[in-house]
């Protein structure tokens, strides 16, 4: 306000603070924190009467919860966003509010926000569909601020497309604004810095300055129609010659995946394969291993900025590379670890590595979105079809497996996992474009087993990630997701064991997709919840290889024996030692090599230590 700028605080809103929220360890049973309500409230009050009196004529309440299936009853639900709307609006002091509904359809709730006496109603009409007039007819001379630019992708918007819901809007409601479907918080700032993205690309694209244009062009549309035709034409052709562009439809691909049959996605039996890994492999009880990642020091970001730079040729690069990767071979090998992994320095990020190495996919320079904290990162641009020309990471596999007579695994990011952290097409069925990364993978996943590489893990710790927000959604997400990790490691021989690792997720809901992923040993972050998935795993009856997460990688605490061996003790009580692996919640890279030399050296010694009892209570 102090620079004539009028800005609109927006917080989240107080039903889905407590939807979101977990009851504290102590809790009584059956506790749910949208109970609080009442006492949650006053505070809000208190917050709107401040905003108020600092000069705010607007806040906005975000209420994503409200587009998500809740285990909570959905009259309870009801009731809460009735009773909180209530208190809020009837503030005696406040700005006007807007309550914000992102990420979906609104569904069932509409009714009960528009009969309260809020100012604003925003609903996603992206994602969701348009409501009907019915279902609109409360909002009264409340101001529907329709979402129909997609906050949470970078695609152009189809302007044609648009204008039609929001004619359909406007009939139905009084008051229109035009908005982008969430904030534009998910996508990066300007398309028109990308210079290094072909000019064709580039025009299929919108980042959050040119939403904010399509935002405004739209708005024009809602009091004269006339004045956006120009610029819905042009969206359109663009659009239209997207479709047509080459790479973006390619027959070879095309071909592939239409040919795919069962056979395809299986393999043998597990215990086929568990006694050809075992001749193969001969790995102790409870084998330990890391997830893959090794600290990305200072020196190894300088050599890849040099590179890249052209400051240091590629063969010095290479040598650089090589040899941090003996490195950290050396280490595992002093330490004492059964499988080892050769730390991935070569690699800026596990999927724009795979990016810069595949067809169909670009990078950007500058297109940087928040991760998580104060983390970022810039995701790719899956616009194409996918295919792998050449062998991506065999080289380094094979030098690192030249180093040590222990099975080195080599390491791939998987399907599901490369889609949700790229900006990906929006032109066909997610499940399409996952299969063809699966292609791609398989024949990666190939050229690794032929240069000796025994274990080959895939990671998918977005799997959970991706889950629909309505559970009516779930069973087809979850086909398509599980289907593609099978298609990509189903072609290898019994001998090779595949695994796959998973965290930032609750793996319970998804227990069973994570069983029909069939991988030969699953590895799951478990530390930080002190071996909670056990139970789930145990309770499903998980029957092959699991490596539950021991060590805590999110901080620089370095876990002592002790806490490591009663994580152990915990994790042998749920589930069959035989099954057992030993590993870190995840991989090493944000990590120094100090902390992580001193964890890992704990992590050995609290297996040796379980695996002598084990022994002792064999005996």
């Amino acid at each position: 306000m102090a620079n004539g700028i009028e800005t609109r605080p927006y917080i989240v809103g107080p039903v889905t603070y407590l939807l979101l929220s977990k009851a504290s360890d102590d809790a009584p049973a059956g506790f749910a924190p949208l109970s609080r309500l009442e006492d949650v409230l006053p505070v809000y009050v208190q917050l709107l009467e401040k905003l108020a009196a600092a000069g705010a004529s607007w806040i906005q309440f975000d209420e994503p919860a409200l587009v998500v299936d809740q285990d909570t009853p959905a009259a309870e639900i009801e009731a809460a966003v009735a009773r909180a709307y209530e208190v809020l609006s009837g503030a005696a002091k406040r700005p006007q509010i807007l309550v914000s509904t992102p990420y979906g359809a609104l569904d069932g709730q509409l009714g009960t926000l528009a009969a309260t006496n809020i100012d604003a109603l925003h609903i996603d009409a992206f994602k969701g569909a348009v409501p009907s007039a019915a279902a609109l007819a409360g909002l009264g001379n409340k101001t529907l601020v329709a979402g129909v630019v997609d906050g949470h992708n970078i695609w152009r918007n189809d302007l044609a497309v648009s204008a039609g819901k929001l004619d359909e809007l406007k009939a139905a409601a009084g008051r229109i604004a035009v908005s982008t479907s969430t904030s534009a918080q998910h996508v990066p700032h300007d398309v028109t810095e990308e210079t290094q993205l072909s000019g064709e690309l580039r025009s299929w694209l919108a980042f959050a300055d040119q939403k904010a244009v399509e935002v405004r062009i739209l708005a024009d549309y809602v009091a004269d129609p006339a004045s956006a035709k120009a610029a819905i034409d042009e969206a359109s052709a663009v659009i239209a010659a997207r479709a047509t562009a080459a790479g973006v439809h390619r027959e070879d691909v095309r071909a592939r995946t239409g040919a795919l049959t069962g056979a395809d996605f299986s393999r043998s039996a597990y215990e086929v394969r568990e006694a050809a890994q075992e001749e193969a492999l001969h790995l102790p009880p409870l084998p330990t291993t890391t997830i893959g990642s090794f600290p990305q020091t200072s020196e190894i970001r300088s050599a890849r900025a040099r590179n890249n730079r052209g400051d240091l040729t590629n063969e010095q690069y290479e040598q650089l590379m090589k040899d941090e990767i003996k490195r950290v071979v050396d280490l595992q090998e002093e330490l004492g670890y059964d499988v080892l992994v050769h730390g991935e320095p070569e690699r800026n990020d596990m999927v724009q590595y795979f990016a810069e190495n595949l067809e169909g996919v670009d990078v950007t320079v500058h297109g940087w979105v928040q991760s998580y904290g104060s983390r970022c990162t810039r995701p790719s641009i899956l616009w194409g079809d996918v295919t792998r020309s050449a062998p991506i990471t065999v080289k380094w596999a094979e030098y690192a497996q030249s180093l040590t007579n222990k099975p080195m695994k080599g390491m791939l990011t998987g399907p599901v996992t490369i889609l949700a952290w790229s900006f990906v097409r929006d032109d066909q069925p997610l499940g399409e474009t996952a299969n063809q990364v699966g292609l791609a993978l398989r024949d990666e996943i190939a050229d690794l087993e032929a240069a000796g590489i025994k274990i080959i893990q895939v990671d998918e710790p977005a799997l959970r990630e991706l889950l629909p927000l309505r559970k009516a959604d779930h069973s087809a997400y979850l086909k398509w997701s599980v289907d593609s990790f099978r298609l990509a490691t189903a072609g290898v021989a019994d001998a090779t064991q595949i695994h796959t690792h998973l965290c930032y997720s609750e793996f319970g809901v998804i227990i069973d997709a994570i069983d029909g992923l069939d991988a030969d040993v699953t590895s799951i972050e478990a530390a930080r919840s002190r071996m909670e998935v056990v139970h789930d795993l145990e309770s499903h009856g998980f029957g092959r290889g699991v490596g539950p997460g021991v060590y805590d990688i999110h901080s620089p605490r370095v876990p002592g024996e002790q806490e490591v061996t009663e994580l152990l003790a915990t994790a042998v009580k749920h589930v069959p030692s035989r099954q057992l692996w030993v590993n870190p919640d995840c991989g090493l890279k944000t990590r120094g090599y100090a902390e992580t030399e001193e964890s890992l050296r704990n992590l050995v010694k609290a297996t040796r230590t379980v695996r002598a009892g084990l022994l002792e209570a064999a005996k």
